[in-house]
């Protein structure tokens, strides 16, 4: 005999209140609890797992990675609060808030800047965190000093650019470990590819979200990677490593597009380097200043990491930049490519510049550039009359001197894309390519990574 159906699911968008309910971590089973409720609803838990990591023997790491524990349930809350874009906002353990009140707000309004476009809903007027006058008196020694082993956890993706990043960390000699969170095959293959172990982190959703979902909850882009930078952010104190090493280009602080009301959104923020400095400062000011938390691959724009990546040949019949099969559980090893999304529209414009057509086509399978049918597409990469698309894509500037570079390259310059873009170019900004491909701009590399590797060698 069945059971009784559980409540129905409430429509979050109707709650009057998100609430951040409580955090914990059980040191037996590595699993981290993050619980959150609309209202008086349901409790949604979500689920963390470090698979083999030993508790710290340290009072000192215990504590900081208590600290670092209620930073990732704040952080990750992002993924519930989406649901119902509520006007209050009600955090269990207001002492949990003490430092973070801009910076979560930051990322917040900054991080579902692409949401609220979307969905048509004012976030910085919704989000509102406990004013920081409500608040318990400070905690006495919110960071600790650690001695964390000079070794790195770099994030893996699956892509280009993490494999370069562990390329050039390699290169300056630091030890490494490549870390990813959900179970990806494409990164495993990768992974062991460079002849690697791998941390896989797991991530599990409260179920009930997909129900949610279903009943009208609010859906759209969230920043992933600010979730991903709080749980590498435990690992480092629970595995023993010092550096927590992403490989986000510059290219991730250019806008997708600006507002009738001139205000910036941008699919790539938790990617920017505004969200690196920001959380920085939570790491050193909260958790431990002996942390360093970084993008290796700051200095470079897109087309640099694909000139370097072209070099890299025992990568290219297995990594993908392709999100379209990407899910939670990380993209099928079959079919690696759509072949028609932004990213793979990107990846065959920039990949272009560097090799040849057959060479392309063995990595992709298809040859994009040649298909009249991709051509508005390649269209909104150039910012041709077209807003950039919600992508993790390279600068318009960049995709306008790759066009222009095929279209004195033989044979690409008779590849239909090329020539049907091409009179488009002669009235806009064309940036020269060569400039493109040497590193400039702020990084927050210390110092001995970057006088150990080659990463500004062209510069000099």
């Amino acid at each position: 005999m069945s059971g009784s159906p559980g409540p129905a699911i409430p429509n979050p968008a109707r709650a009057g209140c998100f609430r951040f309910l409580n955090c914990s971590y059980d040191v037996q089973s590595g699993i981290a609890r993050l619980s959150y409720a609309f209202d008086d609803g349901p409790e949604l838990v979500e689920q963390i797992t470090f698979p083999h990591a030993p508790w710290p023997p340290e009072a000192s790491r215990q504590a900081s990675f208590r600290r670092a524990l209620e930073i990732l349930h704040l952080v990750a809350g992002v993924s519930y609060y989406k649901a119902g874009m509520n006007r209050r906002i009600e955090v269990s353990d207001l002492r949990s808030l003490d430092g973070l009140h801009h910076f979560l707000t930051e990322l917040y309004v900054r991080g579902l800047a692409e949401f609220g476009y979307v969905n048509k809903v004012d976030v910085e007027a919704r989000i509102k965190f406990p004013d920081e006058q409500a608040l318990p008196d400070p905690r006495a020694q919110p960071a600790h000093e650690l001695i964390l082993p000079e070794r790195a956890l770099v994030a893996m993706g699956g892509g280009k650019d993490s494999l370069v990043g562990l390329d050039i960390m390699q290169r300056a000699g630091v030890s490494v470990m490549p870390v990813c969170v959900g179970g990806s095959e494409l990164i495993r293959r990768t992974v062991k590819e460079a002849g690697l172990p791998l941390i896989a982190i797991g991530r599990s959703l409260a179920p009930e979200l997909s129900q949610m979902n279903l009943a009208g909850a609010l859906n759209g882009h969230v920043p992933v990677t600010a979730i991903n930078s709080a749980i590498l952010l435990c690992a480092s104190i629970l595995y023993g490593f010092r550096f927590i090493v992403f490989a986000n280009e510059r290219s991730a602080d250019e806008a997708t597009l600006v507002t009738e009301d001139g205000n910036e959104v941008n699919h790539q923020y938790s990617k920017s380097s505004d969200f690196e400095e920001g959380f920085r400062h939570v790491i050193a000011d909260q958790v431990s200043p002996d942390i360093e938390y970084f993008s290796i691959l700051r200095p470079c724009s897109e087309l640099e990491i694909v000139r370097q990546f072209s070099g890299m040949k025992r990568f290219h019949e297995v990594y993908s930049s392709c999100n379209r099969n990407f899910h939670l559980d990380g993209p099928r090893l079959d079919d690696r490519w759509c072949g028609d999304c932004p990213k793979c529209r990107f990846a065959a414009l920039s990949l272009a510049v560097f090799m040849s057509p057959e060479q392309v086509r063995a990595i992709q399978g298809v040859d994009l550039l040649d298909d009249p049918g991709q051509l508005e597409g390649f269209r909104a990469l150039c910012g041709l009359g077209r807003d950039k698309p919600f992508e993790c894509v390279g600068e318009a500037g960049e995709s306008r001197a790759a066009l222009a570079a095929l279209a004195s390259m033989d044979p690409w310059k008779e590849h239909a894309v090329v020539t049907a873009l091409l009179p488009d170019l002669q009235a806009v900004s064309v940036p020269d390519l060569d400039s493109l491909l040497q590193p400039a701009g702020r990084h927050f590399i210390p110092q001995a990574i970057l006088s150990a590797s080659d990463l500004l060698s062209r510069a000099d």
